[in-house]
């Protein structure tokens, strides 16, 4: 969240915060959800601290659903094309990345998080998050 705030702070054009303050705090709480409930809880520092890969699936996958849970009723009341309306924000920075590792590293199915799922599905078809997601990046280098 700091490297994103420091973006937006020194390249304001394009805003990735919406000018409402209720859109603007939406946001937030979406960006929270993601970056404090989900992704710290799917790190794959904590592989470690489990003596095998399957309790270390069970642990992530548990709080990763937990998190989709919490992802999905938010994003009913504030998705658009985007997490907040029609406007890309920091949220969906957060939210691609991380339903990408939920999907891949976990296996796990979004489909049951209606919102969730049809969301990402059109994030994916933005050109912004063509170009950056992950194994084009990788193919680049």
């Amino acid at each position: 969240m700091a490297i994103l705030q420091y973006l937006e702070d020194t390249r304001p054009e394009p805003s990735l915060t919406p000018a409402n303050l209720l859109q603007k705090t939406h946001m937030r709480a979406i960006c929270e959800t993601i970056v404090s409930g989900i992704q710290p809880l799917q790190n794959l520092g904590l592989r470690p601290r489990f003596d095998t890969e399957q309790q270390f699936q069970k642990f992530a996958l548990y709080h990763t659903e937990r998190g989709l849970q919490t992802l999905e009723e938010l994003l009913k009341k504030t998705a658009g094309e985007f997490c907040v309306g029609d406007q890309l924000t920091m949220a969906d920075l957060c939210f691609v990345p991380q339903l990408f590792n939920a999907t891949t590293r976990t296996q796990l199915d979004i489909s049951k998080y209606p919102t969730v799922s049809k969301l990402y599905e059109g994030l994916l078809k933005k050109e912004v998050f063509k170009e950056t997601h992950p194994h084009v990046v990788k193919s680049k280098l």
